[in-house]
């Protein structure tokens, strides 16, 4: 089973190829706007209202779904407060998908607020309200096919919480959640981010480089310019000490990283236009990790993974990543 955050995302798996046998559920639930699309997609819905499961009910009938129901996911909200049911209105809303012909009830599930903090006590106090869920659901005489709760913190830290399927996010990356799960499972990291050396200048000592002349130049050194900017997620404060690999060394980025383009300070090390930059990842025997990156920023790694813009080519590579 694959999961997305908005329609359009499945859409875009649909159109890209992934057949509608492969179960797509959206994790929010679909606006009124939305619901048409969801279901011409074949798109499993997320649910926690009773007017956003009225909507999908109607637009489900009005597609003729009746003999392939739309397969909709309660969510309950077990003390994260973003967004979800509360428990006492889940049998209600499961009553409400049972009536309506063209929708069936596929799964209930909940989303854990500090998984990730594997001492903190409320990720068991969130696992008990849910299964209090599922046992008055189960008092109701209300099926429920699928349970799930964990993400990728859960699914390591928590193996109670696991129930019938796991929701991997950060985990797909090969990253860790958070440093207090690093050492609970082994995990490699399955994202680089590479570029090329576009231009190469040498500037004498004293030379400052580019907007707002911040850096400047202690002694006479090489400056390669590389295609990456902030409007491809490349944060204007890495600058602040950040680096990137050249050569199997590491270099530093030199003064203010502009919309398209960044500069490393090379020294005398040897740089040639087309030289391999690795922002973060391996290169040789030298390693730049992306938590490395996200520390400098003060943010997390999930930020800096999902930032990284569109117009950055991807390139999938088979096999498994290297140690």
């Amino acid at each position: 089973m694959l999961a997305v955050a908005l329609v359009a995302e499945g859409a875009e798996l649909r159109a890209a190829g992934v057949d509608v046998d492969v179960p797509i559920v959206v994790l929010s639930q679909a606006s009124p706007s939305e619901v048409d699309d969801l279901v011409a997609h074949r798109l499993g819905a997320t649910g926690y209202t009773a007017d956003g499961i009225a909507a999908l009910a109607a637009a489900a009938a009005d597609a003729g779904r009746v003999d392939d129901p739309v397969d909709v996911h309660l969510k309950v909200d077990t003390g994260m407060h973003r967004v979800g049911a509360r428990p006492d209105d889940v049998v209600g809303l499961a009553r409400s998908v049972g009536r309506a012909s063209a929708l069936r009830l596929a799964s209930v599930f909940t989303h854990f607020a500090v998984a990730d903090e594997p001492d903190d006590p409320y990720t068991a106090e969130q696992t008990a309200r849910y299964r209090a869920v599922l046992d008055d659901l189960a008092a109701a005489r209300i099926d429920v096919p699928l349970r799930h709760a964990a993400n990728t913190a859960g699914a390591i830290a928590h193996p109670d919480a696991r129930f019938d399927l796991v929701r991997v996010g950060i985990g797909i990356y090969g990253l860790a959640p958070s440093p207090e799960t690093s050492d609970l499972v082994r995990l490699r990291p399955a994202m680089s981010l590479r570029a090329r050396v576009s231009h190469v200048k040498r500037i004498g000592a004293g030379d400052r480089v580019s907007y707002g002349l911040r850096y400047r130049a202690d002694r006479p050194t090489t400056i390669a310019t590389v295609p990456l900017g902030y409007a491809d997620g490349v944060t204007r404060s890495l600058a602040d000490g950040g680096e990137v690999l050249i050569g199997g060394r590491r270099h530093p980025i030199a003064g203010t990283i502009t919309m398209d383009q960044l500069m490393v300070d090379c020294g005398d090390h040897p740089v040639e236009v087309g030289d391999e930059v690795v922002l973060f990842g391996r290169q040789g025997d030298e390693l730049l990790p992306v938590d490395e990156w996200a520390a400098r920023v003060g943010t997390i790694t999930y930020e800096i993974v999902c930032g990284i813009g569109p117009r950055v080519p991807r390139r999938h590579l088979e096999g498994p990543p290297p140690p």
